[in-house]
């Protein structure tokens, strides 16, 4: 079984070939600080890495509009303790199940600093639905969908509406305007 990071690698480096741009994966230990937006834990991340290469960290996570963002910089931990079955119980008899799903991409080639932002809006679902995906995806419904789960969904469907997607693509797009 991979872990989620692969899950994220493998999205990240599908639609960036869409543009023609190859991604490679670096095992390398990165700081993470703590912050509410992930943009601004991807930037310090990627500023705290002494490489010389082009370098891009995406950062993630699930925000829940009745919790104030929570888990949101937190969703990783969450998961690992609380899991599933503990956000669809802290949501128990919510009629407010809004949340949505943020994800940063901050780049850096020697001579350029980006940050790319995406963002999908959803609902947090009563029950968990599907098996495809990872994370928070059987329990996330996007507003884009016919009320299925990013679980539910192939990953090829997925990709076409996912926060990480969205962020990549224009990540993406930068790039070829670069050239």
């Amino acid at each position: 079984m991979g872990t989620s990071s692969d899950h994220k690698y493998a999205e990240a480096k599908e639609v960036l070939s869409e543009y023609g741009i190859e991604l490679e994966r670096l095992s390398i230990d990165r700081v993470e600080i703590q912050a509410d937006d992930p943009e601004i834990i991807a930037e310090y991340s990627l500023k705290a890495l002494d490489v010389d290469m082009p370098l891009l960290i995406e950062d993630a996570g699930l925000y829940i509009d009745k919790y104030y963002g929570f888990p949101g910089p937190y969703s990783s931990y969450a998961l690992r303790t609380i899991d599933n079955p503990g956000i669809l119980k802290l949501m128990d008899g919510e009629e407010n199940r809004g949340a949505r799903y943020l994800s940063a991409v901050a780049f850096r080639d020697g001579k350029n600093s980006v940050t790319f932002r995406g963002e999908v809006k959803g609902f947090i679902t009563h029950e968990m639905r599907g098996t495809g995906g990872f994370g928070y995806d059987p329990i996330f419904a996007p507003e884009e969908s016919d009320g299925r789960t990013f679980g539910e969904m192939s990953a090829v469907e997925k990709a076409k509406i996912s926060h990480r997607a969205r962020a990549f693509r224009k990540l993406g797009e930068w790039l070829q305007s670069q050239d």
